[in-house]
């Protein structure tokens, strides 16, 4: 096979973006394909809720992934919001994949989504049938024809359907592959060793969210929000030995949930804490000092005073 010279393939950049019912895979993809922890993952849906970009930097390409929320019928408001981010989202990128688990037959949200789909038509759409390392041949090859189907029934066509582990890392760079040819001809549009352009608050924020939501999803699933209040270099440090000062605080909707977040003698406020410390401090490349605190927000997906102040 003869390697394309500089000159005869053009450099190509653009927004891709993954679309799916909740929990469908589309964070860890994201994740897989930039090779960080970017977008926080966790088994319980509605985990993402800020645009989070992942970019997968490439000799012949620059690919910058946004994550919308999951698409879904708003309950409350934050619902209505976060679903108008996503059209906007949609109609704003250079191709979508549709990410569908494959170990679980299609269904009502995915139809849902991919009605909306097929009103975007100017832009391509890729299937991605997700978690394959659950199922055998046979669910597979069924999988991937119900999508095809899916496709002619909604009058969707699929510019690619490909089925793809990213916890097995299967064929997650043949989505990069398959993903970049459908890019604008463009220099990069990030700097080489940028992953996400996100503020580094917010991500901080959503680390420290997802360790607070690990021991507790059934009981507070969506009602935890984390505000960082500031983040200050500590003086008097010498330069071989710095310390970054954390100041959080994580918003309840109620005060009978503050126990389940503290824990018996403040225990598990303290896990959340180095839980969270150990990734930020990965994620920042420089040791953390992390104060948590935890406050009540009376109702707060419901007001739009609140969803303002805690970011949304």
């Amino acid at each position: 096979m003869s390697v394309p010279t500089e000159s005869s393939a053009p450099h190509r950049a653009g927004f891709a973006c993954f679309v799916g019912r909740p929990n469908a895979g589309k964070s860890t993809l994201t994740n897989a394909l930039v090779g960080t922890k970017v977008a926080i993952t966790s088994n319980r849906p509605q985990t993402t809720r800020h645009t989070v970009r992942g970019i997968v930097h490439r000799p012949d390409a620059q690919l910058v992934l946004v994550d919308t929320p999951g698409l879904h019928k708003p309950r409350t408001l934050l619902g209505e919001r976060l679903n108008d981010v996503v059209r906007t989202t949609w109609a704003e990128v250079d191709v979508i994949g549709f990410c569908l688990p494959a170990d679980q037959k299609l269904g009502p949200g995915d139809r849902f989504i991919a009605g909306e789909l097929a009103g975007i038509k100017k832009t391509p759409k890729i299937a991605i049938v997700t978690k394959t390392d659950l199922v055998d041949s046979k669910q597979l090859a069924e999988q991937l024809l119900a999508v095809d189907r899916l496709g002619q029934e909604l009058g969707i066509e699929w510019a690619e359907i490909i089925p793809v582990s990213a916890v097995g890392d299967k064929q997650v760079q043949l989505v990069a592959d398959l993903l970049v040819p459908m890019l604008p001809e463009s220099p990069p549009l990030y700097p080489e060793g940028d992953l996400t352009d996100e503020p580094e608050q917010v991500m901080v924020a959503e680390l420290i969210r997802e360790a607070a939501l690990e021991g507790v999803r059934d009981e507070l699933p969506h009602s935890i929000a984390v505000v960082v209040e500031e983040m200050l270099p500590r003086e008097d440090r010498p330069a071989d030995k710095p310390l970054l000062d954390i100041h959080a605080n994580v918003y309840i909707e109620r005060p009978s949930q503050k126990g389940i977040i503290i824990g018996p003698k403040g225990k598990r406020l303290k896990e959340v804490g180095m839980k969270s410390r150990k990734h930020i401090e990965a994620l920042l490349g420089t040791p953390v000092y992390l104060d948590l605190h935890v406050k009540v927000a009376k109702d707060w997906q419901r007001d739009p005073k609140q969803l303002r102040k805690l970011g949304f």
